[in-house]
């Protein structure tokens, strides 16, 4: 059997990524030559599949932000072992629809998820709750295909600690920066439920962790104490009690991203209101028990809502500029790039060529001439070597020539649209907010047809290109931190992760409705002591601030591994076995990243010593340092369409990771 006789591995988290590890270990275990002898201890105190945020029990009004046809726990890489068992999730989708329709359903399948099943295709966005049922089908269907000499067992409790044995290797007993990957454990384990584990690797597949409160959330939430208010501060949408926020009195929502529209599900559906198709647009129906919701952002509006797209990328959009070809030729001209001087210019041309190539296809007379206007554009935005000119300053001479004022693009006014306007009252805002709303559900529907969506599906397709270009050091640690991550990311994700176009639709009948309301952009917080109230006002909106008994934190806990609330990280730090990333800014001062400091590859974390302890890897949101975009797990292969090396790239992740666990056993 090799140099050993038989292996230990504690993956630590059973949701999808967890459930992918397992998955690349079955499929190595099984076709490694001879005989194995693999035990794996999978520890997460919610149920396997799909750990603590796929939990098939929940609301089935919080939906994935993903359609059907995206998402995968499989990998499709022919380069890879075979998977044992399981699919994508819409073929998983589509398999369970035949058999229904047969008479032959699933047992495991409740009559709520039939119900939806029956009705969802592949371009419908499915509840999360359906993707835990996924996840676990899968897992159930792995773990009856158990590779002779492998066995599994589950744990459904917390891991509390992860410490070299006493004959083991680490900071402490000799782990060196040069390790190999495989795995020289033992590890001791400890269990909230008592007692320990022992394993020769262990897999930290945390996902989602608590999250100490900031400084500010922390005096709000001493304050409602102090006051008998009532804040909910960051969390799981599912963990949350939301039958605790009384109907009739003012909300106060902080935060219009994607756990926005969880709690305004919760708060209005979810109570028993129906959004009811009106012909034109939809209308609300309330049933007399929701609250009176203001909703507060800095932006002062919600994301912009997803177009409707046959997949999850635009066909009509292909990149020009920020291409593989051009990210070769800065590695062949041995340059490390940094993102606003070299990556951003590139994806900012293919933007505008998105943009103004569709506005010449769908709207014809927005430009006299328009093979002369696109001739012209494309010989500006070419780099030209022998020329000083500044690019931008070339593509504004063009499109003062060819495309009116009203057709311009204003890119970075796409995610702030209340920006340079003052209200009068809130009452004002939010008819302003409802012709947001509803002009971007019309961009919405009409696809490829509409620019401004094909200007976000060109930052789409580049985000996935940059996922890989700046991953384990591929750009400068000051252009990660002021740019990248300074400006970057907040900006592309209000544009290119946004909800359902439903969910603007009935938002914007919410508002109508007069069960919404918002604050307006630039919103301060506070406690009025007096009146025994959290407060809200925006500096560009002319009425008083919004008081309420309640507040809410509509965002997930901070993704930071140095604010983090979760006993075994924290345990992990004190001793010195792992560390969060530093990086350098521009003026040389040193800045905690949000991930842990690794190795790859596969990624093993960096001890307080700088070296690499043996047989300990990480997978998942705590790279979030060496990894660009981590939250999402794996995109299922699109016939017809891109595949983009960052799609699977979780994936990969886990199976370098179950490769070097059974290295020993080869």
């Amino acid at each position: 059997m090799g140099k050993s006789t038989s292996i230990r591995v504690a993956i630590i988290g059973a949701g999808p990524r967890g459930t992918s590890v397992l998955e690349r270990l079955l499929a190595h275990a099984a076709a490694l030559a001879g005989p194995v002898s693999v035990h794996i201890d999978v520890i997460d105190p919610y149920p396997a599949g799909p750990g603590h945020v796929w939990q098939p029990g929940q609301s089935r009004l919080y939906l994935m932000n993903t359609q059907s046809f995206y998402p995968t726990v499989i990998p499709e890489d022919p380069r890879l072992p075979a998977p044992l068992a399981g699919t994508t999730f819409d073929r998983w989708r589509a398999h369970q629809q035949r058999a229904h329709q047969q008479n032959d359903p699933s047992p495991a399948l409740t009559p709520d998820e039939l119900a939806e099943l029956a009705v969802l295709e592949s371009r419908d966005f499915p509840s999360r709750a359906l993707y835990g049922r996924y996840l676990r089908c899968t897992l159930e269907d792995l773990l009856e295909r158990l590779p002779d000499g492998v066995s599994v067992r589950f744990h459904e409790t917390n891991a509390v600690s992860v410490r070299p044995a006493e004959n083991g290797k680490g900071p402490a007993g000799g782990g060196t920066a040069d390790a190999g990957p495989a795995g020289s454990g033992p590890f001791e384990v400890g269990l909230g439920s008592g007692g320990s584990l022992t394993a020769d690797s262990v897999v930290l597949a945390l996902g989602h962790i608590p999250s100490r409160l900031n400084l500010e959330q922390r005096e709000l939430q001493s304050s409602a104490g102090q006051l008998g208010l009532r804040y909910f501060p960051p969390a799981v949408p599912a963990d949350v009690d939301w039958s605790a926020i009384p109907a009739g009195e003012p909300v106060l929502v902080r935060g219009m991203g994607l756990n926005f529209f969880d709690v305004m599900g919760q708060l209005t559906e979810g109570r028993g209101g129906k959004f009811i198709d009106a012909g034109a647009r939809l209308e609300y129906q309330p049933s007399g028990q929701e609250p009176l919701i203001v909703a507060a952002s800095r932006r002062g509006t919600p994301y912009r809502a997803k177009a409707a797209l046959d997949g999850y990328y635009p066909s009509s959009v292909t990149l020009r500029y920020l291409t593989d070809a051009a990210l070769e030729r800065f590695a062949a001209a041995g340059i490390l790039p940094g993102f606003d001087h070299d990556l951003w210019p590139l994806l900012h041309r293919d933007t505008l060529w998105a943009y103004y190539s569709t506005l010449v296809r769908s709207q014809p007379g927005a430009a006299a001439d328009a093979p002369a206007f696109l001739a012209a554009l494309d010989e500006a935005m070419r780099p030209h070597a022998h020329s000083s000119t500044n690019w931008e300053d070339a593509v504004e001479s063009v499109l003062a020539v060819h495309v009116g004022p009203r057709h311009r693009l204003d890119l970075l006014g796409l995610a702030s649209p209340l920006a340079g306007r003052s209200f009068a009252s809130r009452a004002e805002l939010d008819a302003a907010v409802v012709d947001y709303l509803q002009d971007d559900a019309r961009r919405s529907a009409l696809g490829e047809a509409d620019p401004v969506k094909m200007a976000i599906g060109a930052l789409h397709r580049g985000r996935a290109v940059l996922k890989t270009a700046v991953a384990d050091g591929g750009i400068t640690d000051e252009s990660w931190v002021a740019g990248l991550r300074g400006w970057f990311e907040s900006f592309v994700e209000g544009l290119a992760s946004g909800p359902p176009a439903l969910r603007a639709e009935q938002l914007a009948a919410l508002a109508r409705a007069g069960v919404v309301s918002f604050v307006g952009p630039d919103p301060r917080f506070s406690v009025d002591r007096r009146a025994g109230r959290f407060t809200a006002v925006s500096p560009w909106v002319g009425s008083p601030p919004v008081a309420a008994a309640t507040m809410v934190e509509a965002l997930a806990p901070a993704n930071r591994v140095a604010a983090n609330d979760s006993p075994l990280l924290q345990q992990l730090l004190d001793d010195g076995l792992v560390r969060p990333r530093l990086m350098m800014t521009a003026e040389g001062a040193p800045v905690e990243a949000t991930g842990l400091d690794v190795r790859p590859h596969p990624y093993r974390p960096v001890a307080a010593n700088g070296s690499v302890t043996d047989g300990l890897y990480v997978l998942g949101l705590q790279l979030s340092a060496a990894q660009w975009g981590t939250a999402i797990a794996a995109e299922a292969a699109q016939p017809g369409g891109p595949a983009y090396a960052s799609g699977q790239r979780t994936l990969r992740d886990a199976d370098e990771i179950a490769r070097a666990v059974l290295a020993g056993s080869s």
